[in-house]
């Protein structure tokens, strides 16, 4: 078997299976923030991605894509249910979330968890060689990084949490907090996206496992594993580039006189999920309509809320909600061919989604707790004319880059309608020099600068990013 000097660890592989012309099954590169980050890194070393596949069963044999290999691990229906959408979407990601939604415990899931990690970390172990760089993504594999060194001391491994790190009364209800802990300090880097997630992590470790801590290093027996943030990015060059394209501004054109030619366009796009804030939203918009603040026909809102984690009861229910919501306010406030909302579900392709962005007059991206929220600086690279206004969550990671948006409590329902208000109102100086500044920032911290940052941080003899030659 081949083994790589880079192995890059996720929950999925970064590849979609498609039909081609002659029934035959194809595995292409999928879009995606992480594998866009990386993707020119991994062409230039020997690499391998390890992740599920999708589906249940037996893992499939994968060819490479663009030089990368695909090592699948399988996950049976039972793992599906009790890793995934057990202890990784039912426990964790609420817990991490602020408790938004009750967090369930079951003590199969956590053994599914112990049970697909181990699972993951010896497939690293077989691929990796001697003395080779891996870096494990995300709250569903944070007990990898403690099994593969168990595995492989020889290793050099990062572990990177994308979603929030909460604080330590929170993650203090986790009944097996001390085995997620000790899993996630077999790593030498621990990365999150704030240093107050950091800051979390310390206090966690200094409480539970009595170990000394600061905000960067942590002893861990006769080794130090340092801790930091660094916050996630995305392509900017590309969704600009994207943006610019004759044919998404003719589309964007297009979508503004589908929607009626209104003044003014307001535009939401999340996942069906209780941590993005969508009821809170279509509650102070219901209002803004029933004050008289806002006109149906002036003023449209488009919602896309695509449809994730369906088998989990609680998006279920939120889904129901949302619609019963949406149907409520056009029911109320619409009329015959004016909608106060158009409600869409459907995923978008990238350029379909480019021309949406260059649409809204106001981005609202109002999330109840967010690690980053990578939709809002979407809409800042869009805004190749420095138009647009960004109406975004404090509790959104990205709320601590861009300071020059116009931030609002989403807890706070004044204060929401306020904030939306603020943002339909503002002058174009206020906005040019706004949006001005966002994009400066994304330009100079795209998803490159922060691939190479954590990679430089965890490969502190820098050997690896030479060889990938991307020390610039």
């Amino acid at each position: 078997m081949r083994q790589s000097s880079l192995v890059v660890v996720a929950n999925r592989l970064p590849i979609d299976d498609s039909v081609a012309p002659d029934g035959a099954c194809e595995w292409r590169r999928s879009p995606g923030g992480l594998v866009t980050a990386l993707h020119t890194l991994l062409s230039h070393t020997s690499t391998t991605w390890v992740g599920w596949a999708g589906g249940s069963g037996p893992a499939p044999a994968l060819p490479d894509v663009d030089g990368v290999r695909m090592r699948s691990v399988a996950l049976s229906t039972e793992d599906l249910r009790d890793h995934y959408e057990g202890f990784a979407n039912a426990t964790l990601w609420p817990l991490y979330h602020d408790s938004v939604e009750q967090p369930e415990y079951h003590r199969r899931w956590w053994e599914a968890y112990q049970r697909v990690n181990q699972r993951f970390a010896e497939a690293i172990a077989e691929v990796a060689g001697h003395g080779a760089v891996v870096w494990v993504q995300d709250y569903h594999l944070q007990l990898v990084p403690g099994l593969l060194r168990d595995l492989r001391p020889d290793l050099r491994i990062g572990f990177f949490l994308h979603a929030p790190f909460p604080p330590p009364e929170l993650f203090m209800q986790l009944p097996r907090r001390a085995e997620l802990l000790r899993g996630m300090l077999g790593a030498d880097l621990v990365g999150f996206q704030r240093a107050q997630a950091a800051h979390n992590f310390a206090q966690l470790v200094a409480r539970v496992l009595e170990l000394p801590a600061t905000d960067r290093r942590i002893a861990v027996d006769d080794r130090v594993v340092r801790i930091g943030a660094f916050p996630v990015s995305i392509d900017t060059a590309e969704m600009a580039a994207l943006a610019a394209r004759p044919d998404v501004a003719d589309r964007a054109r297009r979508l503004r006189h589908d929607l009626g030619g209104p003044d003014h366009v307001v535009l939401s796009v999340d996942r069906m999920d209780y941590t993005k804030g969508i009821e809170q939203r279509l509650k102070a918009y219901s209002e803004l309509l029933a004050g008289g603040h806002v006109k149906v026909r002036d003023t449209v809102l488009v919602q896309v809320a695509v449809p994730s984690r369906e088998r989990v009861g609680q998006y279920q229910i939120l889904r129901e909600r949302v619609e019963r919501e949406v149907g409520r306010i056009n029911g109320e406030f619409g009329r015959v061919g004016e909608p106060a909302i158009h409600y869409l579900t459907q995923p978008f392709d990238r350029a379909e989604l480019a021309a949406l962005y260059r649409v809204a007059d106001v981005m609202a991206v109002t999330p109840l707790r967010d690690g980053m929220n990578l939709v809002a600086k979407e809409y800042v690279a869009a805004r190749v004319d420095d138009t647009g206004a960004l109406l975004l969550s404090e509790f959104a990671g990205a709320a601590a880059e861009l300071s020059q948006a116009y931030l609002v409590n989403p807890h706070d329902l004044e204060g929401l309608k306020q904030g939306l208000l603020t943002a339909l109102r503002a002058g174009p100086d206020d906005v040019g020099a706004r949006m001005r500044a966002m994009r400066a920032h994304l330009h100079e911290h795209d998803i490159r600068a922060w691939a190479r940052s954590y990679l430089s941080a965890l490969d502190e003899s820098g050997s690896l990013l030479r060889r990938l030659g991307a020390t610039g």
